[in-house]
Formats: C-alpha cells, sequence, structure tokens
C-alpha cells in the first residue's frame, strides 16, 4: 500500500525521475516555458516553486542548494537575479500550467508551463531557406 507517499513515479526510477525533473527545470529557468505532458508538468510545478523560493532568500547556503539541485550555474545566476527579482512581491504561484492538446503518438494530454512573471516571447519559427 502507498498510503501516505507523495508525488508521482512517472514509470521511472528514482535517479531516472530525478535527473528528468532538474533537466526539466533548468529548461523552464533558461526558456521561462516549455512543453510537457500535463503530470510531468505537475511534479515539475514542486520543485521549480522551490527552487524560485530558494532564489527569494538569496543567500549563500541557498544558492549552494539550488546550484546541488540544478547544476547550471548560468541558470542558478538567471535565477537568483533575474527571477527572483520579478517574483519578489509574489508570496506563491510563481508557475502556471496551461493544458493545450493531446499527443498525436499516444493521445498523452499536453501543457505548457511558464513561470507567471515571464520577460522571454515565444520563439518565432525561421522559415527555412
Amino acid at each position: 500500500m502507498r498510503h501516505r507517499k507523495s508525488g508521482r513515479n512517472l514509470g521511472r526510477d528514482t535517479s531516472h525521475r530525478m535527473a528528468m525533473l532538474t533537466n526539466m527545470a533548468v529548461s523552464l529557468f533558461r526558456h521561462e516555458r516549455i512543453e510537457t505532458t500535463v503530470t510531468r508538468a505537475k511534479e515539475l510545478r514542486i520543485l521549480a516553486e522551490r527552487m524560485v523560493t530558494l532564489g527569494k532568500k538569496g543567500d549563500l547556503h541557498s544558492r549552494r542548494r539550488a546550484i546541488s539541485f540544478l547544476r547550471d550555474k548560468e541558470v542558478v545566476h538567471k535565477l537568483f537575479t533575474d527571477i527572483a527579482v520579478r517574483n519578489s512581491e509574489r508570496k506563491g504561484g510563481y508557475t502556471r500550467i496551461i493544458k493545450t492538446r493531446m499527443r498525436y503518438g499516444d493521445c498523452a494530454p499536453m501543457s505548457f508551463i511558464e513561470l507567471v512573471e515571464r520577460t522571454a516571447t515565444p520563439q518565432q519559427a525561421q522559415p527555412a531557406s
């Protein structure tokens, strides 16, 4: 029985799941919007909100905790200097999940997860020449 166990397994063992969520969190903070399945977005939201809260604290211990999880110094720098400043007045709810479509191959529900206070606009596709 799985009484009082939190989180979703996502069909992966622990190390694979944590690596996937870490990579997704880095991509979310780098691009400020990514497309993924709804269940992955709901799991990513928990970790992303925790990282923004660390960024808002801004002390050395919080920065080291963020680096140990994200493993990308550029993204941690952006998190602490840019994203945390934009969300300084907000008490929570730093991310938004927008359900979009059903994936063609396996009919999985897809969604965008994005930062609420984001400045980047979605990249326009460049025509191939």
